[in-house]
């Protein structure tokens, strides 16, 4: 079992419920324009920022650092908030699959 519960994939009225207009716009678009763009991502996928992180594969360091507006994400990585925006469960599943293999002995 894990810790991040399975959940069906979104719709887009889902998505819609769950995120303002223009910042909704623009993730479906793939346009991540700030900070607060990702904030909502990870939030609409309702993970932590380490599990969000984790399911990227990339440092909680540089999740907070886009989220903060101290960097912004680049080539691959903004291929991956398209994704993630798209596809939210796939992230979820994603975390889920790093936190049991995390857990695993080895």
């Amino acid at each position: 079992m894990t810790d991040v519960p399975d959940i069906p994939e979104w719709t887009e009225a889902d998505f819609k419920s769950s995120i303002r207009g223009s910042t909704r716009r623009r993730i479906m678009e793939g346009r991540i324009e700030s900070g607060k763009d990702i904030v909502a991502l990870r939030r609409f996928t309702k993970l932590s920022q380490k599990e969000f992180a984790r399911a990227l594969e990339i440092s909680v360091h540089t999740l907070r650092n886009w989220e903060q507006g101290r960097r912004h994400p680049e080539g691959p990585a903004i291929a991956l908030l398209k994704i993630a925006a798209r596809h939210p469960n796939i992230v979820r599943q994603a975390a889920a699959r790093r936190a049991s293999s995390k857990r695993a002995p080895a």
